[in-house]
């Protein structure tokens, strides 16, 4: 599955149906560096989309979704937030995450 730009524009199409995990970041973050390269490979291996929203363009949903700290990640499933993580995570935790 593909890895996409959530923004506030296409935030309620990308979440309302399915399953997501989202992913809030920015460019100045070594952990959220360190993070993609690993959620690009359970994009695809494990047939799940990742929603990237950069914390410093998109500062209204950091702030719906209350993100303090960075990475954070959501998993969302038709819309419902089911599971939340902070900071950097192995490979095999964040496939522990999303089941």
């Amino acid at each position: 599955m593909p890895v996409i730009t959530v923004t506030n524009e296409n935030f309620k199409e990308v979440v309302e149906k399915g399953t997501i995990l989202l992913d809030f970041w920015a460019t100045w973050c070594g952990p959220c560096r360190m993070l993609s390269p690993l959620l690009e490979e359970l994009a695809e291996t494990e047939n799940l989309t990742i929603g990237k929203v950069n914390v410093d363009e998109e500062e209204q949903l950091a702030e719906v979704f209350q993100v303090s700290s960075i990475p954070t990640l959501f998993l969302v499933k038709d819309g419902k937030v089911v599971n939340k993580t902070v900071g950097y995570q192995p490979l095999s935790a964040l496939k522990e995450f999303i089941k």
